[in-house]
């Protein structure tokens, strides 16, 4: 019987292995299949379309399983990639405009301005842009308002009413679990720890928020009034008292051209091209438009640009896809400076921050890279706390207007679970130690004064280190510095008139400035991205994996999937923190 069970186990065993050697297979050759295709051809009066109903990143991963399998036109694109797709449409005479068909965007301030932009420079071709949507949510207003006609439902809606971020607390969460947390901070601006012993905002943290928020709108609120032609005065007045309710007031207060649905937007569309009304309009997709084309580097020339994106939370070690591992990341910007054909960095940041220690590591090869090329950083949505760690050493910073900077501050955190496991589970615990504070850290008893004493001097120590290598950085007085600190967050206009950061401009911008302070002419160079991305069978591997995991999940918890997230970033945290608030939700 024992025999008859080992057979049987052996030929299960190897019936999946065989199976699984068989999908690996079937992947290749689609993979092989895919990638030997010729390049798309694109007919002639063509419409690019835009559908940007996935999350937008720095960077797109070419092989991600996601792009492969579909899921969206644009389901794996990135902002490089939307913006390289513009500007190539701008000078292809297939393509005869642009259909800006968004909804709810989703993507930082910095990254919408950065598309639009992209937008404004190809109208200049002379080309059109038109925009539709059924439900314009504010940041995909913002977008479509640079179209020369904007389409909406005329039973949809447009939101128009200012910009807000709300943040959840966990106080009575944790009062009612038997969870007393521990915090240790310098800087009473420093919000990212309040939402574990505070039920709501305090005074500092709404001073802050309300500061770059109100920057951020008012900066959004002069770009759509000179897009729109609209007096800045006038559409303040129209945000502030809401006066758009619905698609008449939006038509009736010149925020939109036309009210009309999707196929009269595509008849307007056809009239522009010369397609007669009962043909089909060529609507292109972005993911079609891109097929063919090398995002790996572009350019021409022997010299290069390292270009390292740095986009997630900043953790020790390697990280994964969504993270800025220190390792990965030290590696990625040491190999740029002993890289003798790359004559300069662009650091592009797009981070809240997170562990004080990995970003410390970052933080010392940027010193090291400035000794010996230029290195200018690029802030995209944030760059908040540890983000601005790895950016403060660079020559140059550039930023957008309403980029979420600064933040310089760090906190600890740590639990004391003993009343959850005692009073709730009715579990005890008991130690055996060598030493007084051989259990230091712990979870499972109350800190003594003493205790909580030292944890702070060690979060003092890193705080006085951050903002010394700050000061530094920013040429200025420690002092002075300080009194910019104190874990405040400033909008990118904040941060310039404070000397935080030196120029306001985008990724463009920061490459220009890399370029000219090594001596660069346009078209001398190839940009080389970094650090190096993930093959399309070790994306497979994570994608069954990690990210089956995380949609499952999401499908059950729904809307407590956000509370679900903050959960797993505290257990993750390690060490001192240089984090910005964890919700920074602004819509």
């Amino acid at each position: 019987m024992r025999q008859f069970l080992k057979f049987v186990l052996a030929t299960i065993v190897g019936l999946m292995a065989f199976a699984f050697i068989g999908f690996l297979l079937l992947v290749g050759v689609l993979v092989t299949a895919a990638s030997s295709e010729d390049e798309v051809e694109i007919a002639q009066n063509s419409v690019l379309e835009l559908k940007l109903d996935q999350p937008i990143s720095e960077r797109e991963n070419p092989e991600s399983l996601g792009s492969f399998m579909g899921g969206g036109s644009n389901a794996s694109s990135g902002l490089d990639q939307i913006k390289e797709a513009i500007r190539r449409a701008k000078k292809d005479d297939n393509i005869k405009g642009i259909f800006l068909n968004v909804e709810l965007v989703q993507a930082g301030m910095a990254t919408l301005e950065e598309i639009r932009n992209e937008l404004i420079d190809f109208k200049k071709s002379g080309k059109f842009v038109v925009a539709y949507n059924d439900l314009a949510s504010e940041k995909s207003y913002y977008l479509a308002s640079v179209a020369n006609r904007i389409y909406l439902n005329p039973q949809g809606t447009l939101e128009f009413n200012g910009l807000s971020s709300e943040t959840y607390y966990y106080k009575n969460l944790f009062e009612k679990l038997g969870i007393e947390p521990y915090i240790f901070r310098v800087g009473s601006f420093k919000s990212a720890v309040e939402p574990y012993f505070r039920d709501s905002m305090s005074d500092s943290a709404r001073l802050q928020t309300s500061s770059f928020l109100n920057s951020m709108n008012e900066f959004m609120l002069s770009h759509v009034a000179k897009s729109r032609k609209i007096a800045p005065a006038r559409l303040r007045v129209i945000s502030d008292s809401m006066l758009v309710h619905n698609a008449d007031d939006a038509k009736r207060l010149g925020l939109v051209t036309n009210l009309g649905y999707y196929d009269q937007a595509l008849s307007f569309m056809k009239k522009k091209v010369g397609v007669e009304e009962d043909e089909k309009l060529g609507l292109v997709s972005l993911s079609t438009y891109q097929r063919g084309e090398d995002s790996g580097s572009k350019g021409s020339g022997f010299k290069r640009i390292a270009v390292i994106y740095a986009d997630g939370d900043i953790v020790t070690g390697k990280g994964g896809n969504n993270d800025i591992g220190s390792t990965r990341f030290a590696e990625a910007i040491r190999q740029a400076r002993l890289d003798d054909k790359v004559k300069a960095v662009v650091l592009r940041v797009n981070s809240p921050g997170g562990s004080s220690l990995a970003s410390d590591i970052i933080y010392r090869e940027v010193v090291l890279t400035k000794k010996v090329k230029p290195i200018v950083c690029s802030m995209s949505d944030v760059a908040a706390s540890g983000g601005y760690f790895i950016a403060m050493a660079c020559d140059t910073i550039v930023a957008h207007p309403n980029t979420i900077t600064g933040s310089i501050g760090v906190f600890g955190v740590l639990p004391n679970i003993q009343p959850l496991m005692r009073d709730k589970l009715g579990i005890t615990t008991d130690r055996v130690t060598t030493g007084k504070f051989s259990d230091l850290p712990t979870i499972t008893r109350p800190l003594t004064a003493f205790e909580q004493q030292q944890l702070q001097e060690e979060v003092n120590r890193i705080y006085a280190d951050f903002t010394t290598k700050a000061a530094k950085g920013r040429n200025m007085p420690v002092e002075k510095l300080r009194g910019y600190a104190s874990g405040r967050v400033w909008s990118g206009s904040e941060a310039k008139e404070r000397g935080l950061v030196d120029v306001l401009g985008s990724f463009e911008d920061a490459l220009r400035i890399a370029a000219r302070r090594a001596n660069l002419e346009e078209g001398d160079y190839r940009l080389q991205s970094l650090p190096r991305q993930k093959t399309f069978v070790e994306n497979i591997f994570e994608s069954f994996g990690l990210e089956a995991r995380q949609q499952l999940v999401k499908q059950e918890l729904g809307p407590l999937y956000p509370m679900y997230e903050q959960y797993q970033k505290l257990i993750k945290l390690e060490g001192v923190q240089a984090r910005m608030p964890f919700e920074m939700n602004i819509e």
